[in-house]
């Protein structure tokens, strides 16, 4: 498999080693987008499309400047223009429709949507999105897209009678998907299966899917996966077979107690390694998440070793979120400078 990370090294980056720093997905919005979207949504209310677009731009432009701002090598729009990783792309698949709202965890809910027909693919998705992205900044731009898995484990389905054919169905969709935001210019993009930490059995399913999923991807294109909250001991090493080249993994959470899961066998991808607990609101030190980024030196070298937070930030305050991506770079930058002065012992392999 090529290496995709070269390209995505700024050309003024200050030290000879590179650790890629970037983001998982979502971001927190601002509340006046939020508050758009309650008018867009009321019917009662003077807000029209025109004034929807405009509120969908101006956040966009502003979370992708504030990723910019942080110092990210890559960076996203936070996902301004989605509301939720399984109802976003239900609502653009033919075949789904939506009954109401499900409970899934605490107070919060989400519309979880039906397989009622062969599911198909009409239009693109995420081109609209990427391309904004890509016209407001200068650096590259990172594509997060809900896997197949998910997509047919958080959905009823009425159709199938399958979740490993429905998955498979999903799966050619993903990948039209993905060779549409490639032919609009996306370098790097992550597919997101949160599901397969929870059913860890299906992890053959997940893979034959995203044998589906990279079909005719060029080699120059970073393909990532995100997995998230599981024991990932039961998925690992056979994950190692998936045909991505970096894997994103929630471990801050845990406080790294599963890391030694991936020291044997070697882990031969990259490694995304999550150094920031999203679900909590303290903002980490730039020494804690030095510590946090050595510790993903005990599984790959440096040059296959990627720093982002676990997962996304959409559930923390906007200024909360910008100081940990903000003290993740600064500490990612610290360690490459230890590394490039030999203070830092590293794996070899």
């Amino acid at each position: 498999m090529t290496d995709t990370r070269a390209q995505f090294r700024p050309d003024d980056h200050p030290n000879e080693h590179f650790l890629l720093t970037t983001i998982v997905g979502s971001h927190p919005k601002p509340t006046w987008h939020d508050r758009a979207r309650e008018l867009y949504e009321d019917p009662e209310a003077d807000f029209d499309e025109s004034d929807w677009q405009e509120s969908l731009d101006d956040a966009a432009r502003l979370i992708t400047q504030e990723h910019d701002r942080a110092g990210l090598d890559v960076v996203s729009d936070g996902e301004m223009r989605r509301n939720e990783m399984v109802e976003f792309f239900a609502e653009r698949i033919e075949g789904y429709e939506f009954n109401g709202r499900v409970k899934v965890w605490g107070h919060n809910y989400f519309d979880k949507p039906s397989v009622v027909d062969r599911v198909a693919y009409d239009e693109p998705w995420l081109r609209e999105e990427y391309e904004f992205t890509a016209s407001v900044t200068d650096s590259p731009v990172k594509v997060p897209i809900t896997g197949p898995y998910t997509l047919a484990s958080w959905s009823f389905d009425e159709h199938y009678g399958s979740e490993e054919e429905l998955t498979y169905a999903l799966a050619d969709l993903v990948n039209e998907e993905i060779l549409d935001l490639v032919d609009a210019g996306a370098r790097y993009i992550q597919i997101d299966e949160p599901a397969l930490a929870t059913t860890p059995d299906d992890h053959a399913i997940v893979g034959e899917a995203l044998d589906h999923v990279v079909a005719d991807v060029p080699e120059d294109v970073r393909l990532g996966l995100h997995v998230c909250y599981g024991d990932y001991s039961r998925i690992y090493p056979e994950i190692l077979d998936y045909p991505v080249e970096e894997f994103d993994l929630e471990l801050a959470n845990g406080d790294f107690e599963q890391i030694d899961v991936f020291k044997e066998p070697t882990f031969e991808k990259d490694l995304a390694l999550g150094v920031l607990d999203v679900h909590d609101a303290t903002v980490e030190s730039v020494d804690q998440i030095e510590a946090n980024i050595r510790k993903g030196l005990e599984v790959v070298p440096p040059e296959r070793l990627t720093v982002s937070p676990d997962c996304g930030l959409k559930l923390l305050d906007r200024d909360v979120a910008y100081q940990k991506m903000a003290n993740m770079v600064e500490a990612a930058r610290s360690v490459e400078a230890d590394l490039d002065a030999g203070r830092i012992d590293t794996v070899q392999h």
